[in-house]
């Protein structure tokens, strides 16, 4: 059975957040929850959030045991941007692309067999 939890509009760059969607993908809730934990970065943050969500959502309505579930996918999707304008010389305007994500952490209660990377 696959569980669904989805984080929008979030404000950062979804190249920075792909790479840790990756690594956690595929590996079991515990051992993801201690990737995102541990990591530093923005995106980390943004990513737990939306795991733990994923995790409660399996708890409360499916009934699902926490220790019987794997990330079946982590995927970070490009959202809508804010266009926004820097003032340059003699008048004119540049344009600034601030970026936007959307999260969304899919997890099953069948085990996945990792690839390996290369």
């Amino acid at each position: 059975m696959d569980i669904r939890a989805r984080a929008k509009y979030i404000r950062l760059s979804p190249s920075k957040a792909r790479d840790l969607a990756r690594e956690i993908s595929g590996l079991p809730v515990g051992a993801a929850l201690s990737v995102v934990g541990f990591n530093k970065r923005k995106a980390a943050f943004h990513l737990a959030k939306t795991l733990k969500s994923a995790i409660a959502n399996a708890e409360n309505n499916a009934q699902l045991s926490v220790d019987a579930l794997w990330v079946r996918e982590a995927v970070v999707e490009e959202a809508p941007r804010m266009r926004r304008f820097w003032p340059s010389a003699r008048g004119g305007a540049s344009p600034i692309a601030k970026r936007m994500c959307h999260m969304k952490v899919v997890l099953t209660d069948e085990e996945i067999k990792r690839r390996k990377r290369r």
